[in-house]
């Protein structure tokens, strides 16, 4: 196989994430040159439909005008400037107003960030610091599920219950406790029906917390429905039990809405969706589209009256970023917000929705599939090798990862996850003939994978 130039210096000098390392020394990147709309192009001009919206991010597709020109308006004004020390760039001020009032629950302020990552390594710091505030030094261990991504920071990945986050690493850091994820294909007992299943998971946590001991266990940390863990949608009454256990022990609720906040389930966050009641939320992706890195932190006034004390108490709030409120990120922010109202955007995709979800949950049945799931613009299809026995394929064979390239053969960019899960999250504003172009490209894509498996009969 013979690299382009541009290929070829990737390959040689660029350490990707989450990419194997000598498999790209091998066979170099796919090397993207421009988008427009859902879709993307690459260095030869072939053309992909963008079915996981970049990294669940790109909401309002690739060549949305409006933010390039919020970017650039900005750029001219105000390039860069901080919020240390009292000052402000004047965008901030315009996006923290416009955020409190979008937020799914009361809340009392807002801390910019760069990423998920961040945000969610600035929730686990305001726990300490809250506990430690309230004089109770020894409350400080989270509960964070298995399966559970909140990012690659050091706090962010310790709370990940992804394995391949901390073999390695030396991870997680202390006082991060595993509990059970509501993967109900996976972890459900045989004849459990998905009440039962949530009901049991909720029990197990209330064991785990007073195991540990309730003065020790400081907050609960969770996406409404999980992301690069598989696209796992909670069983029904699984959050009003969790959260009641949370009331009931003074535990924290930190909501991870880096996925799905700002539309993805059909509603402006998943807090909406399950009637969730939390003290900390994080944002981020499709705050800004993902054209400019950026991310929030909301804090509740319950937690920001300690904390707001405890920071006067010795003379300032220790902790930021650089880039924290960053004018241009700001700029695009707010006018990808001001895009989502004005255009309906989450409207749009309470319309489009069903015909992914239908077209989806077709392959329920089919010999290499064990579970269809999703929600809103968010989907996945988890194969199995004896989907009834719920036996996966051995992991060596790399069955989703060959369907993820005979997609991308197609001219289709899905994303395969551990346990050969298919995750489908295009952008926000995809068509209805556009789900349909995604849905035949990936049936080409299940029909090669089949023929490459000897039609479900022996393998290769």
């Amino acid at each position: 196989m013979t690299l382009t130039a541009t290929a070829l210096a990737d390959s040689r000098y660029h350490l990707h994430p989450y990419t194997q390392p000598r498999q790209l020394e091998r066979d170099g990147p796919l090397v993207i040159t421009r988008g427009e709309g859902v879709y993307v192009y690459g260095e030869d001009g072939k053309k992909y439909l963008e079915a996981m919206a970049g990294l669940w991010c790109a909401s309002l597709g690739f060549s949305e005008k409006r933010l390039v020109d919020a970017a650039t308006r900005q750029m001219q004004t105000l390039p860069y400037y901080h919020a240390f020390s009292g000052k402000v760039p004047g965008p901030v001020a315009e996006l923290v107003e416009t955020l409190m009032r979008w937020a799914p629950v009361p809340m009392a302020r807002v801390l910019f960030a760069n990423s998920g990552s961040e945000s969610n390594d600035t929730a686990y710091k305001l726990v300490h610091m809250y506990n430690n505030a309230r004089g109770l030094p020894r409350k400080k261990k989270i509960l964070a599920r298995i399966k559970g991504y909140h990012g690659v920071t050091v706090a962010a990945a310790s709370m990940s219950g992804l394995p391949i986050m901390h073999t390695q690493f030396d991870l997680p850091l202390p006082g991060i406790v595993r509990v059970g994820c509501p993967h109900a294909y996976q972890f459900a007992k045989d004849g459990e029906s998905p009440e039962a299943f949530g009901a049991r998971l909720a029990a197990e946590l209330e064991q785990t917390i007073q195991q540990e001991g309730a003065d020790t266990v400081a907050a609960f940390i969770a996406e409404p429905v999980q992301g690069a863990g598989g696209v796992i949608v909670p069983p029904p009454g699984y959050f009003e039990r969790v959260q009641a256990l949370l009331a009931k022990y003074d535990l924290l609720f930190i909501a991870d809405e880096v996925v799905t906040g700002f539309g993805r389930l059909g509603a402006n966050f998943g807090t909406q969706v399950y009637g969730l009641e939390p003290d900390l939320i994080s944002v981020a992706k499709m705050m800004t589209s993902a054209y400019v890195p950026m991310s929030a932190l909301y804090i509740n006034d319950k937690v920001y009256q300690v904390i707001a004390d405890a920071a006067a108490s010795v003379g300032t709030f220790g902790h930021g970023y650089t880039y924290s409120g960053h004018p241009v990120a700001c700029a695009v922010a707010l006018e990808t917000l001001k895009i989502y109202e004005s255009d309906r955007i989450v409207e749009h995709v309470q319309q489009v929705a069903p015909r992914l979800q239908a077209g989806l949950r077709k392959y329920a049945g089919h010999p290499i599939v064990g579970e269809v799931r999703g929600l809103g613009l968010i989907g996945a299809i988890e194969l199995a090798a004896e989907p009834k026995a719920r036996k996966p394929f051995d992991a060596a064979e790399g069955v989703g990862a060959y369907l993820a390239k005979a997609a991308q053969n197609h001219g289709l960019i899905v994303r395969v996850m551990a346990g050969d899960i298919i995750a489908f999250s295009p952008p926000l504003t995809i068509t209805e003939a556009e789900i349909d172009e995604l849905l035949a490209k990936l049936e080409l894509a299940m029909a090669d994978t089949m023929h490459w498996l000897g039609h479900g009969e022996g393998r290769r």
